[in-house]
Protein backbone atom coordinates (compact mmCIF):
# COMPACT_ATOMS: atom_id res chain seq x y z
CA UNK A 1 0.00 0.00 0.00
CA UNK A 2 1.20 3.51 -0.72
CA UNK A 3 1.98 6.01 1.98
CA UNK A 4 1.92 5.02 5.64
CA UNK A 5 1.63 1.27 5.56
CA UNK A 6 1.78 1.20 9.36
CA UNK A 7 -1.40 3.26 9.64
CA UNK A 8 -3.81 0.81 8.00
CA UNK A 9 -6.50 1.65 5.52
CA UNK A 10 -7.11 5.28 4.65
CA UNK A 11 -10.51 6.22 6.12
CA UNK A 12 -11.11 9.43 4.16
CA UNK A 13 -14.68 10.13 3.05
CA UNK A 14 -15.68 7.92 0.11
CA UNK A 15 -19.47 8.09 0.41
CA UNK A 16 -19.71 10.96 -2.07
CA UNK A 17 -17.37 12.79 -4.42
CA UNK A 18 -15.61 15.52 -2.43
CA UNK A 19 -16.23 18.18 -5.04
CA UNK A 20 -17.98 21.54 -5.22
CA UNK A 21 -19.80 21.38 -8.56
CA UNK A 22 -20.10 25.16 -8.84
CA UNK A 23 -16.35 25.60 -8.30
CA UNK A 24 -15.59 22.86 -10.82
CA UNK A 25 -17.87 24.53 -13.36
CA UNK A 26 -16.17 27.88 -12.74
CA UNK A 27 -12.69 26.46 -13.29
CA UNK A 28 -13.79 24.46 -16.34
CA UNK A 29 -15.23 27.64 -17.85
CA UNK A 30 -11.93 29.48 -17.44
CA UNK A 31 -10.20 29.77 -20.81
CA UNK A 32 -7.25 32.00 -19.96
CA UNK A 33 -5.33 29.92 -17.42
CA UNK A 34 -2.01 30.79 -19.06
CA UNK A 35 -2.61 34.48 -19.68
CA UNK A 36 -0.58 36.37 -17.01
CA UNK A 37 -2.80 39.41 -17.62
CA UNK A 38 -6.06 37.42 -17.60
CA UNK A 39 -8.70 36.58 -15.02
CA UNK A 40 -6.23 34.45 -13.01
CA UNK A 41 -3.34 36.91 -13.13
CA UNK A 42 -3.14 36.88 -9.33
CA UNK A 43 -2.22 33.18 -9.43
CA UNK A 44 0.60 33.98 -11.85
CA UNK A 45 1.76 36.81 -9.58
CA UNK A 46 1.92 34.71 -6.41
CA UNK A 47 3.25 31.55 -8.06
CA UNK A 48 7.02 32.29 -7.80
CA UNK A 49 6.57 32.97 -4.08
CA UNK A 50 4.61 29.74 -3.61
CA UNK A 51 7.24 27.71 -5.46
CA UNK A 52 10.13 29.25 -3.48
CA UNK A 53 8.36 28.57 -0.19
CA UNK A 54 7.58 24.96 -1.13
CA UNK A 55 11.17 24.36 -2.28
CA UNK A 56 12.55 25.79 0.96
CA UNK A 57 10.18 23.73 3.12
CA UNK A 58 10.76 20.35 1.44
CA UNK A 59 14.50 20.69 0.89
CA UNK A 60 14.56 21.43 -2.83
CA UNK A 61 12.51 20.27 -5.81
CA UNK A 62 14.88 18.46 -8.16
CA UNK A 63 14.20 14.75 -8.21
CA UNK A 64 11.31 14.97 -5.75
CA UNK A 65 8.11 13.08 -6.50
CA UNK A 66 5.31 15.60 -5.86
CA UNK A 67 1.52 15.35 -6.00
CA UNK A 68 -0.32 18.59 -6.82
CA UNK A 69 -3.90 18.28 -5.52
CA UNK A 70 -6.35 20.65 -7.18
CA UNK A 71 -3.91 21.54 -9.95
CA UNK A 72 -6.43 23.41 -12.11
CA UNK A 73 -4.76 24.71 -15.26
CA UNK A 74 -1.33 23.63 -14.02
CA UNK A 75 0.29 26.96 -13.12
CA UNK A 76 1.94 25.55 -9.98
CA UNK A 77 2.50 22.04 -11.34
CA UNK A 78 4.37 23.33 -14.39
CA UNK A 79 6.62 25.50 -12.24
CA UNK A 80 7.46 22.53 -10.01
CA UNK A 81 8.27 20.38 -13.05
CA UNK A 82 10.35 23.20 -14.52
CA UNK A 83 12.45 23.06 -11.34
CA UNK A 84 13.15 19.36 -11.76
CA UNK A 85 10.35 17.69 -9.79
CA UNK A 86 8.39 14.66 -10.99
CA UNK A 87 4.80 15.91 -10.74
CA UNK A 88 1.43 14.20 -10.76
CA UNK A 89 -1.28 16.85 -11.18
CA UNK A 90 -4.85 15.93 -10.25
CA UNK A 91 -8.13 17.85 -10.42
CA UNK A 92 -11.83 17.15 -10.91
CA UNK A 93 -12.14 19.97 -13.48
CA UNK A 94 -11.39 18.01 -16.66
CA UNK A 95 -11.21 21.00 -18.99
CA UNK A 96 -8.90 22.91 -16.67
CA UNK A 97 -6.65 19.86 -16.42
CA UNK A 98 -6.62 19.58 -20.21
CA UNK A 99 -5.32 23.15 -20.34
CA UNK A 100 -2.55 22.08 -17.97
CA UNK A 101 -1.66 19.08 -20.11
CA UNK A 102 -1.62 21.04 -23.36
CA UNK A 103 0.58 23.74 -21.86
CA UNK A 104 3.03 21.15 -20.53
CA UNK A 105 3.23 19.62 -24.00
CA UNK A 106 3.71 23.02 -25.65
CA UNK A 107 6.48 23.87 -23.20
CA UNK A 108 8.09 20.46 -23.55
CA UNK A 109 7.96 19.76 -19.82
CA UNK A 110 8.98 16.27 -18.78
CA UNK A 111 8.09 14.23 -15.73
CA UNK A 112 4.44 15.31 -15.55
CA UNK A 113 1.37 13.09 -15.22
CA UNK A 114 -2.26 14.25 -15.21
CA UNK A 115 -5.22 12.51 -13.59
CA UNK A 116 -8.85 13.67 -13.48
CA UNK A 117 -9.90 12.47 -10.03
CA UNK A 118 -10.29 13.48 -6.41
CA UNK A 119 -7.44 12.89 -3.99
CA UNK A 120 -9.69 10.42 -2.13
CA UNK A 121 -10.08 8.40 -5.34
CA UNK A 122 -6.31 8.42 -5.86
CA UNK A 123 -5.70 7.30 -2.26
CA UNK A 124 -8.20 4.47 -2.72
CA UNK A 125 -6.43 3.40 -5.91
CA UNK A 126 -3.07 3.58 -4.14
CA UNK A 127 -4.28 1.12 -1.50
CA UNK A 128 -5.46 -1.34 -4.15
CA UNK A 129 -2.68 -1.00 -6.72
CA UNK A 130 0.42 -0.18 -4.67
CA UNK A 131 1.08 3.26 -6.20
CA UNK A 132 4.47 4.61 -5.18
CA UNK A 133 4.07 7.15 -2.35
CA UNK A 134 5.04 10.78 -2.83
CA UNK A 135 7.89 12.75 -1.29
CA UNK A 136 5.57 15.75 -0.97
CA UNK A 137 1.95 16.69 -1.52
CA UNK A 138 0.97 20.28 -2.29
CA UNK A 139 -2.62 21.45 -2.07
CA UNK A 140 -2.86 25.15 -2.77
CA UNK A 141 -6.07 27.20 -2.85
CA UNK A 142 -8.31 24.11 -2.87
CA UNK A 143 -9.47 23.36 0.68
CA UNK A 144 -11.78 26.39 0.84
CA UNK A 145 -13.73 25.05 -2.16
CA UNK A 146 -14.30 21.49 -0.91
CA UNK A 147 -17.33 20.14 0.99
CA UNK A 148 -15.04 17.99 3.19
CA UNK A 149 -11.61 19.62 3.56
CA UNK A 150 -10.61 17.24 6.36
CA UNK A 151 -11.05 14.31 3.99
CA UNK A 152 -8.67 15.92 1.50
CA UNK A 153 -6.03 16.38 4.20
CA UNK A 154 -6.36 12.76 5.33
CA UNK A 155 -6.03 11.47 1.78
CA UNK A 156 -2.97 13.68 1.21
CA UNK A 157 -1.40 12.10 4.30
CA UNK A 158 -2.25 8.59 3.04
CA UNK A 159 -0.37 9.27 -0.20
CA UNK A 160 2.83 10.51 1.46
CA UNK A 161 5.88 8.41 2.16
CA UNK A 162 6.98 8.15 5.79
CA UNK A 163 8.57 11.47 6.68
CA UNK A 164 7.04 13.14 3.64
CA UNK A 165 5.94 16.78 3.51
CA UNK A 166 2.48 18.28 3.00
CA UNK A 167 2.12 21.94 2.00
CA UNK A 168 -1.25 23.68 2.05
CA UNK A 169 -2.44 27.18 1.32
CA UNK A 170 -5.91 28.52 2.01
CA UNK A 171 -7.76 31.55 3.39
CA UNK A 172 -8.53 32.33 7.02
CA UNK A 173 -12.14 32.85 8.05
CA UNK A 174 -11.86 36.41 9.34
CA UNK A 175 -13.66 39.69 8.72
CA UNK A 176 -10.42 41.01 7.22
CA UNK A 177 -10.29 38.17 4.70
CA UNK A 178 -13.94 38.74 3.80
CA UNK A 179 -13.31 42.44 3.22
CA UNK A 180 -10.10 42.10 1.22
CA UNK A 181 -10.27 38.70 -0.49
CA UNK A 182 -13.98 38.44 -1.29
CA UNK A 183 -15.37 41.97 -1.43
CA UNK A 184 -12.13 43.64 -2.54
CA UNK A 185 -10.44 41.13 -4.83
CA UNK A 186 -13.58 39.63 -6.38
CA UNK A 187 -16.19 42.39 -6.47
CA UNK A 188 -14.32 45.70 -6.37
CA UNK A 189 -11.00 45.09 -8.13
CA UNK A 190 -11.93 42.07 -10.25
CA UNK A 191 -8.61 40.37 -9.48
CA UNK A 192 -10.30 36.96 -9.43
CA UNK A 193 -13.65 35.83 -10.85
CA UNK A 194 -16.73 36.72 -8.79
CA UNK A 195 -18.13 33.84 -6.78
CA UNK A 196 -14.77 32.09 -6.43
CA UNK A 197 -14.93 32.08 -2.62
CA UNK A 198 -17.67 31.65 -0.02
CA UNK A 199 -17.03 33.06 3.45
CA UNK A 200 -18.50 30.11 5.34
CA UNK A 201 -16.07 27.75 3.57
CA UNK A 202 -12.94 29.64 4.62
CA UNK A 203 -10.72 27.75 7.06
CA UNK A 204 -9.07 28.90 10.29
CA UNK A 205 -5.48 27.71 10.93
CA UNK A 206 -6.66 25.88 14.07
CA UNK A 207 -9.14 23.87 12.00
CA UNK A 208 -6.50 23.00 9.43
CA UNK A 209 -4.04 21.94 12.15
CA UNK A 210 -6.71 19.82 13.86
CA UNK A 211 -7.50 17.88 10.68
CA UNK A 212 -3.79 17.45 10.01
CA UNK A 213 -3.10 16.07 13.51
CA UNK A 214 -5.95 13.59 13.08
CA UNK A 215 -4.25 12.45 9.86
CA UNK A 216 -0.84 11.90 11.44
CA UNK A 217 0.72 15.18 10.30
CA UNK A 218 2.66 17.57 12.52
CA UNK A 219 2.72 21.32 11.91
CA UNK A 220 6.22 22.57 11.05
CA UNK A 221 5.55 26.12 9.85
CA UNK A 222 2.60 28.49 9.52
CA UNK A 223 3.05 31.70 7.53
CA UNK A 224 0.97 34.37 5.85
CA UNK A 225 1.01 35.11 2.13
CA UNK A 226 0.94 38.82 1.36
CA UNK A 227 0.04 40.37 -1.99
CA UNK A 228 0.04 43.93 -3.32
CA UNK A 229 -2.42 44.26 -6.25
CA UNK A 230 -0.80 47.52 -7.38
CA UNK A 231 2.80 46.30 -7.62
CA UNK A 232 1.64 42.69 -8.16
CA UNK A 233 4.30 41.47 -5.75
CA UNK A 234 3.78 38.61 -3.30
CA UNK A 235 5.74 37.67 -0.18
CA UNK A 236 5.72 35.35 2.83
CA UNK A 237 5.08 36.99 6.19
CA UNK A 238 3.73 36.21 9.67
CA UNK A 239 0.25 37.66 9.16
CA UNK A 240 -2.10 34.67 8.82
CA UNK A 241 -5.35 36.68 9.02
CA UNK A 242 -6.00 36.33 5.28
CA UNK A 243 -4.12 34.01 2.90
CA UNK A 244 -1.78 31.63 4.68
CA UNK A 245 0.62 28.75 4.05
CA UNK A 246 1.03 25.67 6.25
CA UNK A 247 3.78 23.05 6.15
CA UNK A 248 3.25 19.66 7.83
CA UNK A 249 5.37 16.52 8.09
CA UNK A 250 4.54 12.93 8.91
CA UNK A 251 5.19 12.40 12.61
CA UNK A 252 7.40 9.32 12.22
CA UNK A 253 10.14 11.56 10.81
CA UNK A 254 9.92 13.84 13.86
CA UNK A 255 10.04 10.96 16.34
CA UNK A 256 13.23 9.36 14.97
Amino acid sequence: MAGHSDKGTCTANKSSRNEDNSATALFNATTDWWDPQGSLRTLHDINPTRVSWIAERIGGLRGKRILDVGAGGGILAAALARSGAQVMAIDTAAQALQSAKLHAEDEGLEGMEFRCCTVEELADEAERNNIEPFDAVVCMELLEHAPYPGSIIESCACLLRDGGDACFSTINRTHKAYAFVILGAEYLLGLIPRGTHQYNKLICPAELSHWARQSGLELIQLRGLGYNPITRNAWVNRDTTMNYLAHFRHKSQLQN
